[in-house]
């Protein structure tokens, strides 16, 4: 038997991804919890498109949110991590997302953040950011 070649050979997550991947679908079910209690509910989790993921989008009312969810060290940390790459990248997917539900579009559309820290509670940034188009 011979062996594939090293670009055909299935990968493999490291462990350290795995346990990142572990972490942040984690934050995410600690996000949505914390949203249900303020009277969100989920529409959907981890929404891919071929130009980007969101973490959640919830609804509340006539409000839908596209949330980015970020889990650091601190609170401080987590803010930091929504940098304008990301913020960029969950715009291109909530236009996705309302490109393949057109009745979204009626409803007011928001970009939160959910900051998720140990030992602390989580801080919800509320319209966090616009869409800088």
């Amino acid at each position: 038997m011979t062996a594939l070649p090293e670009a055909k050979r299935p990968r493999r997550k490291s462990a350290d991804r795995q346990a990142a991947e572990q972490r942040g679908r984690r934050a995410e079910r600690i996000a949505a919890l914390y949203l249900g209690l303020k009277g969100y509910r989920v529409v959907a989790r981890r929404f891919r498109s071929p130009v980007g993921e969101i973490d959640l989008i919830m609804r509340r009312g006539g409000v839908l949110a596209f949330v980015e969810v970020k889990n650091r060290a601190d609170l401080d940390a987590a803010a930091l991590a929504v940098t304008p790459f990301a913020r960029q990248r969950l715009v291109r997917a909530a236009e996705a997302y309302i490109g393949r539900h057109p009745g979204a579009a009626t409803l007011t559309l928001r970009f939160d953040v959910v900051l998720i820290a140990p030992r602390r509670w989580p801080r919800h940034l509320v319209d966090a950011f616009g869409t800088d188009r």
